[in-house]
């Protein structure tokens, strides 16, 4: 049995959301974050040694980081599809999406949120920060100006690693000024899959 142990308003979501859309039975174990600190429980690193979510296990398999989950459930349950042909130029662009969204598109959002919160102590980075922003939400954004998915005309499993930082920038307000993006969050939150997934995963609201 597949089993994601899953922290609330967290990455782990669309690991549920990636099983969804797979069709694959699992069980959830729910972790609750701190409503002082919003940080993951002590219990997490009896699981993982970073105390981090989300890790998935099935069977003798365990998995951290939400690209190699998402890669190692299209692999083995995908039957070929969530995935572009291997030697297409689709290929590449599934490859470069599934490793910008947390090595590129997270990093000025996090350090947004963490210079923030130093009130006038961070003040001198915040225009850094927030030219980095527009950086790389311009650039995802250009990237849908013909297209609805990230990697070609059809839904691929990158698209589901990418929600993460389109609901955090959602989240900030920063969408409203990326149409395209916008428009993404919108065709990913009104999927069947999507849906069931937060009904099992529980409440999902990021930037809190």
């Amino acid at each position: 049995m597949i089993t994601v142990h899953h922290l609330n308003n967290s990455r782990s979501q669309r690991i549920l959301w990636m099983l969804e859309e797979l069709g694959l039975d699992y069980e959830i174990v729910h972790y609750q974050r701190d409503k002082e600190t919003n940080l993951a429980p002590e219990s997490l690193k009896e699981i993982h040694p970073l105390g981090k979510s989300p890790v998935l296990t099935d069977g003798d398999v365990k998995i951290a980081e939400s690209a190699a989950i998402i890669e190692y459930l299209v692999d083995t349950y995908g039957k070929g599809g969530w995935k572009p042909a291997a030697g297409t130029p689709e290929a590449l662009q599934y490859l470069e999406w599934m490793h910008y969204s947390e090595g590129s598109a997270m990093v000025p959002l996090l350090l947004g949120l963490y210079v923030g919160r130093l009130g006038d102590a961070g003040a001198p980075l915040l225009p850094r920060i927030m030219g980095e922003m527009t950086n790389h939400f311009s650039y995802m954004n250009g990237a849908l100006a013909e297209r609805d998915w990230f990697a070609g005309n059809e839904i691929t499993a990158c698209d589901v690693q990418m929600s993460f930082p389109m609901e955090a920038g959602q989240s900030t307000g920063l969408l409203k000024d990326y149409p395209n993006l916008a428009a993404f969050v919108e065709r990913i939150q009104a999927r069947p899959a999507y849906k069931k997934a937060l009904e099992k995963g529980g409440p999902y609201q990021l930037g809190g």
